[in-house]
């Protein structure tokens, strides 16, 4: 019998993702998990600490991110630190 929450996990995860049916792991919904915490906003260290992990260098490889989000972030970096010099000129 699998543990409580199991049976009912697979067929979700099997339906949010579809191509990694014959692939799907315990291993890999923590890797999808992570991820998707990530992209909600948890920060690193909460999700370090929900995943168990001793070093952060262990979550970041969990975290799968696509390059264009952290392109986005970089931009929205950047538009911070101008407006924050537009302040200084004044």
């Amino acid at each position: 019998m699998a543990p409580f929450g199991i049976t009912s996990a697979i067929p979700a995860a099997k339906a949010h993702l579809p191509g990694w049916a014959d692939k799907l792991t315990p291993h890999v919904l923590r890797h999808f998990c992570a991820s998707e915490l990530y992209l909600g906003g948890l920060d690193l260290l909460a999700i370090q600490e929900v995943l168990g992990h001793s070093w952060i260098a262990t979550t970041m490889r969990y975290i799968h991110v696509q390059q264009t989000r952290v392109e986005d972030a970089w931009a929205a970096g950047q538009q911070r630190a101008a407006k924050r010099l537009e302040g200084l000129l004044r």
